[in-house]
């Protein structure tokens, strides 16, 4: 199951990407910058950008996650965000004993996929153990032969030999990420990643992630979600219909009053 975390954030994201759009467009000097910026005048401030569509002030805001429980299948979809900052729990130097896996819900819904799916899991362990057991063997052997006292042997040819056992590793296989992305390129993210034509799991730690941003930074993530939330549907034929839905699910309560 997703679990995200928010681990940390631009102390007072709104102001200061407020402060930043004050720097465009005022004669401000930088030691004035924060002087009044009271929580009304920085919504003021950050609403406006949005109305604008200025988006480079509000890349002054970082937020970092920690996320658990997502696939490798999931790892590959969020690093092709390129503007972000990405630390994964490594394969090559972490063993995988009995590693965890993420069910698809389609495959969970169906008794006979879902025995399938698990025999395969099971089945991929058996494999991982056998060629991590055989692989070690090897390069013990060598590392002893070579003179290498027996503890640094053993360590180091255990190593070796995940290196290459984790390529019998399914997408399934479950990893940890920390993930430190800009508002800006949060934003992007959920337009994509928020629609409901995205792919579950992505989808999923999208919303978890949007909702932990609105929590702290509503008037800057206000019209956050998928990009009909905000604008027309950017998927024309193959879109899901649903823009009205979307909208009321994202507005916040003060937006629909």
């Amino acid at each position: 199951m997703i679990h995200v975390t928010l681990l940390a954030h631009t102390p007072e994201p709104e102001k200061m990407a407020a402060a930043a759009a004050r720097l465009c467009y005022s004669p401000a000097g930088i030691d004035e910058l924060l002087e009044g910026m009271t929580g009304e005048r920085t919504a003021s401030f950050v609403d406006m950008l949005s109305e604008i569509g200025h988006e480079s002030p509000v890349e002054h805001a970082s937020f970092t996650f920690g996320i658990e429980g997502v696939s490798r299948s999931l790892l590959a979809q969020i690093t092709r965000h390129r503007m972000a900052s990405f630390s994964v729990q490594s394969q090559r130097y972490v063993t995988e004993d009995r590693f965890e896996y993420v069910v698809p819900p389609e495959i969970e819904a169906l008794p006979e996929a879902r025995a399938e799916f698990l025999r395969a899991m099971e089945e991929d362990q058996r494999h991982y153990e056998r060629l991590t057991a055989l692989l070690k063997e090897k390069h013990l052997q060598e590392k002893l032969d070579a003179g290498m006292d027996q503890k640094a042997a053993a360590r180091a040819a255990e190593k070796q030999a995940i290196e290459d056992a984790r390529f019998i590793l399914p997408n399934a296989c479950t990893t940890k990420m920390m993930v430190t992305m800009n508002a800006r390129s949060l934003r992007h993210f959920f337009r994509l990643r928020c629609c409901n034509r995205a792919q579950w799991e992505i989808r999923e730690l999208a919303e978890q992630m949007c909702a932990l941003c609105r929590a702290v930074a509503p008037h800057l993530f206000r019209n956050a979600g998928p990009a009909c939330v905000s604008g027309s549907c950017p998927e024309g034929k193959m879109s899901c219909g649903r823009a009205q839905e979307m909208r009321e699910r994202y507005m916040l309560p003060e937006q629909g009053r």
